[in-house]
């Protein structure tokens, strides 16, 4: 790989340089990518398709404006699972090239337009809880389910847009710019607006928790000092206490898995990476990838709802296996009568 300088052919076009973007020289490392990629992948699929399961297997959830933005953040992370998987273990470990230019812009906008839906779906699900907290009485005038499909179809024709750019036209080989060193026929302008428009929507999904999470410690702080109903404020006080722990879960678990992704990209911009560094991206780009494997933990099954409509398909399982299982019994006991009748 010591061969490949990144900033010598960063104006160059043709496929063969994007063997200098295999970063993953060794076996073990390639056996490594492979293997998260497979086991978050592969989670995360069958979680979050089981959050859509149960999300529109009730009537009751399917039309509750929270539940379709989890619902919207479930669809996004499967694509994203799906065709990160396949384009990311593709590219760094059968180091496949057999493609063109436009095929490859087309597999990362894929990935970019589902990432970035996931992540708009977080914020559109950290604005519904801020409404919801902040302004209570009129929630329900203001978050309406029309509004809701609305929301959803502005988020993902953005992202969709936004992640198509390259494709139509803003890549490095047709404005004859500076290439960048993580991706293959990217403009280095491009990835810095991509970085600033996922930073925008970090920010705001951080400040609308953490208003949340303010307004869930002064609830607190209010029930401890004014003891009237103690029976209905200590439940209320325990529901403040459980939001306020899925908050931090929340926010923790999301700087975790972008910041080193992030942080990377933007220092890409401005200096230039060496081959150690880039491994290193690589590796941490499956992080989110396990941010979207335990998105539907941390949003959908610690709901009340869906984790009882989750006990609901456990239990009828269970009953179905079961039946299954006895009825070959049943059926050799009915012919051993009959042959003694």
């Amino acid at each position: 790989m010591d061969i490949c300088k990144i900033h010598e052919n960063a104006s160059k076009c043709s496929v063969n340089t994007m063997e200098c973007f295999m970063v993953l020289s060794t076996q073990a490392q390639k056996i490594s990518i492979a293997m998260l990629c497979g086991l978050f992948g592969t989670l995360c699929i069958f979680e979050n398709s089981l959050v859509l399961y149960l999300i529109f297997s009730s009537p009751r959830t399917r039309r509750k404006p929270s539940y379709l933005f989890i619902s919207s953040l479930a669809l996004a992370d499967i694509l994203a699972s799906i065709i990160f998987v396949c384009s990311f273990v593709n590219f760094h470990v059968f180091n496949e090239t057999d493609f063109s230019k436009e095929t490859f812009l087309l597999q990362l906008g894929g990935v970019n337009t589902s990432f970035s839906a996931s992540l708009s779906s977080l914020l559109l699900t950290a604005l519904d809880r801020y409404i919801s907290i902040s302004r209570p009485s009129k929630y329900k005038l203001l978050m309406t389910g029309k509004r809701a499909w609305i929301a959803l179809g502005v988020v993902w024709v953005t992202c969709t847009t936004i992640a198509s750019l390259p494709l139509l036209g803003w890549n490095c080989c047709t404005l004859d710019s500076t290439c960048s060193e993580l991706f293959p026929f990217v403009d280095d302008n491009y990835l810095s607006s991509w970085i600033c428009f996922t930073m925008v929507l970090l920010g705001c999904i951080v400040y609308a928790y953490a208003h949340v999470l303010w307004r869930a410690h002064q609830h607190v702080a209010y029930m401890e000092k004014h003891q009237v109903q103690v029976g209905k404020q200590n439940t209320r006080m325990r529901m403040d206490v459980m939001l306020a722990k899925t908050l931090v879960m929340v926010l923790t678990v999301l700087v975790l898995c972008w910041s080193p992704v992030l942080v990377l990209m933007i220092y890409s911009i401005f200096a230039r990476l060496s081959n150690r560094l880039r491994k290193v991206f690589a590796f941490c780009s499956t992080l989110c990838l396990l941010n979207s494997m335990v998105n539907p933990i941390i949003y959908a099954l610690r709901s009340k709802e869906l984790y009882s409509s989750l006990r609901m398909v456990f239990s009828r399982f269970r009953r179905q296996l079961k039946a299954s299982e006895e009825s070959p019994e049943a059926e050799s006991t009915h012919k051993s009568s009959m042959i003694e009748t």
